[in-house]
């Protein structure tokens, strides 16, 4: 699957491919059916109702808003009662159906930014989607024309509440990172139910180093010219990657792995063994730079960290980027690119006088690594079907730029239509 998702040959059969959409589905069926329930429930008074139903919607919303995003052409499913085979609808009409949704309940949905409403949809979770819907309406529904302005409107809102940037750029990642002021919207996790990104990356016997029980699945690491795309005085650098020797704590020297090689994670990737036509072929398990954003906390068998699913800096540059699409106000677009700079550099040299759309695209990339936008970004600076160095020398096609619909999909309904290409 790894192979096939980074060369771009994912099938409908793909799980990497079709999880989204799978996954998508199933919610989309529990939010259906708890929407049903409430607004038949005798047991909620019908003053009360709205408050539930919103975060509801919103949540709904969430997920079709993804499903516009990766496939395109989906279909559209709101009734819980209904059983019948639904058929394909365009992207075009699911993206106004979600912009049609968030704009119904952005008012009416809680606007609190407190304890009680913490994990929870509310007004700022909600005007950050429309901010999203805004910001990638020339790739969702081009026919609708660009929608910066509105985008920046969307921002502008949030910023009014009382939302703040982490002085501290780590602390927000922390292990107790519930108290954060720039999450918008967190995946609320615990040791019972925790946050996976430690199994994803590290490699068998990085727990030892860092002072954890148990192992890991030595999963992904992060391509090599990503990595060096970063500034090494760049706080995110070393704060987003795990690169270098793995020391013992019990014997001050570097781990050795099962093959017996030190356990270093370097930042290139190279290919030695079993190279197949592609280039592809086995690598050292040791090699290349794992996930260190979220702290791994010593002594606990699992994460808990939140993990912020929306949150104010990504309010920051989404402004920053329609300033500049619009050429208008640069000063503006380069003060909320520095405000994000400035924590994470102590040298201000390392500050903008002005920025272009590359530099937004480039330090969205710093700033927002593991955090699950780079296809999402890349689709919309017009860089996602080019060539990677190493991985993939050619470029895509461009029907790429959507995933298939599951083939497992189409069997069971044959009102679906596939996207084009597969």
């Amino acid at each position: 699957t790894y192979k096939e998702m980074t060369m771009g040959m994912w099938t409908p059969k793909t799980s990497g491919a079709i999880n989204i959409y799978n996954t998508s589905y199933s919610r989309i069926t529990n939010f259906n059916q708890i929407i049903y329930l409430i607004t038949n429930s005798q047991a909620i008074p019908d003053g009360e109702k709205e408050a539930y139903l919103c975060q509801v919607r919103a949540a709904r919303a969430m997920r079709y808003m993804e499903l516009v995003d990766c496939y395109g052409n989906v279909p559209l499913v709101t009734d819980f009662k209904d059983v019948s085979k639904p058929e394909t609808k365009t992207r075009a009409e699911v993206y106004a159906w979600v912009l049609s949704e968030l704009n119904d309940i952005k008012d009416k949905i809680r606007a609190d930014v407190t304890p009680a409403s913490y994990g929870k949809f509310t007004k700022g979770a909600v005007y950050f989607m429309l901010a999203k819907m805004y910001l990638n309406a020339m790739v969702w529904n081009p026919a609708g024309g660009p929608k910066w302005q509105e985008c920046i409107d969307a921002c502008d809102v949030i910023m009014s509440l009382p939302y703040s940037l982490e002085p501290d750029w780590k602390s927000q990642f922390s292990a107790n990172n519930e108290n954060s002021k720039e999450q918008i919207l967190s995946a609320v996790n615990s040791i019972s139910y925790p946050f996976p990104a430690r199994g994803y990356t590290l490699h068998y016997l990085d727990p030892k180093a860092l002072g954890l029980p148990g192992s890991a699945n030595n999963g992904i690491c992060a391509q090599a010219d990503y990595v060096k795309s970063f500034d090494p005085d760049d706080k995110r650098y070393l704060g987003s990657f795990l690169i270098g020797p793995m020391i013992d704590p019990s014997t001050g020297q570097v781990i050795i792995t099962a093959h017996g090689r030190p356990l270093i994670h370097t930042v290139d990737i190279t290919i030695k063994y079993a190279i197949d036509a592609d280039g592809w072929g086995q690598v050292e398990q040791e090699d290349g730079a794992r996930c260190n954003k979220w702290e791994y906390k010593k002594g606990v068998t699992a994460m808990e960290n939140d993990c912020a699913i929306y949150r104010l800096a990504d309010v920051y540059l989404m402004k920053a980027e329609c300033l500049v699409r619009l050429g208008i106000d640069n000063e503006e677009a380069t003060r909320l690119v520095n405000e994000l700079r400035k924590r994470a550099f102590t040298d201000p040299s390392k500050l903008k006088t002005s920025v272009t759309l590359e530099d937004i695209r480039m330090e969205r990339r710093f700033e927002l690594a593991w955090e699950n936008w780079g296809r999402q970004d890349l689709i919309r600076f017009g860089k996602f079907l080019d060539p990677i160095p190493v991985w993939r020398p050619n470029p895509l096609p461009e029907y790429r730029l959507l995933f298939p619909i599951p083939q497992t999909a189409i069997d069971a309904n044959p009102k679906l239509k596939q996207n084009p290409g597969y």
